[in-house]
């Protein structure tokens, strides 16, 4: 038994140390995913700390640009379908295409991942003085508004267009009459 235990000469795997911190990361990571509403709060409060420091420090308006970029791009794949549907108006001939439930290109978690990843490396960010590049922040952020209403208005008539809400969250139930036999 020996054999399967010993390591192959000139393969080198990960030292102990990284293997030992990607165990703990993702006992914390799965500790941490049936709570939606507690990850979501801690993120918000990311949020916030972010929104102090560059409040305080009164720069790197360049990495809030970049920071606000990629969570756009991150919220657009997760209000987007995964599979986009046909544009035509035939109805459907097989009955596996009567119902597709709404599947996103990014799940929750991911997003939420994303996101707080994101908002860490931002706050690492704003404490070297180096990446404190002046910049004209005004333009930054009306360059930044633009870009996210024609997003927005991209994707809102793409869920029109298709019909699809991605904002629904589990199955529809419906409300009983109030008397049952």
């Amino acid at each position: 038994m020996e054999f399967y235990t010993q390591e192959i000469q000139g393969c080198s795997s990960k030292p102990e140390f990284l293997r030992s911190c990607e165990i703990k990361i993702q006992y914390l990571y799965d500790a941490v995913t049936p709570h939606a509403v507690g990850r979501w709060c801690f993120t918000v409060f990311l949020i916030l700390f972010y929104i102090l420091r560059i409040f305080i420090t009164q720069g790197y308006h360049l990495v809030t640009y970049v920071m606000g970029i990629f969570l756009l791009n991150r919220l657009v794949d997760f209000l987007s379908p995964k599979i986009v549907p046909e544009s035509s108006t035939v109805l459907p001939t097989k009955s596996s295409e009567e119902f597709r439930p709404f599947l996103r290109q990014l799940s929750e978690l991911k997003f939420w991942n994303s996101c707080t990843i994101c908002l860490f490396i931002s706050i690492i960010c704003t404490y070297w003085s180096f990446l404190d590049i002046p910049v004209v922040w005004p333009i930054l952020v009306m360059y930044f508004v633009i870009l996210f209403y024609l997003t927005m208005k991209r994707q809102i008539s793409h869920m029109i267009k298709y019909r699809y809400l991605p904002f629904t969250y589990g199955k529809p139930r419906h409300q009983s009459s109030g008397m049952r036999f």
